[in-house]
């Protein structure tokens, strides 16, 4: 009998415990797909509301709320690539 065994007569291996991580992960691993699909909602949500509020103040706001926006997707896109440029390729 080994010391470290939790079942008399068996040997405790890494393997044995990797398994055993892993089985703990796989409920995680089900609910993960219905998190992000609670997150898209909430963030959807808040785009309609938002854009609704933002169509009833006017085409002027309306037309800077967009350029402010496709200059935020932009810049985020760019740092985005630049980040995965440096730190991506090692």
């Amino acid at each position: 009998m080994h010391p470290q065994s939790p079942v008399p007569g068996r040997r405790a291996t890494v393997e044995g415990m990797a398994r055993s991580a892993f089985t703990d992960d796989a409920l995680l691993g089900l609910l993960f797909p219905f998190w992000q699909l609670v997150i898209g909602a909430c963030v959807l949500g808040a785009v309609v509301v938002s854009v609704r509020r933002l169509a009833r103040r006017g085409p002027s706001r309306m037309s800077r709320a967009m350029i402010v926006t496709a200059a935020a997707i932009i810049g985020l896109a760019t740092i985005g690539l630049l980040l995965d440029s440096w730190f991506g390729g090692q």
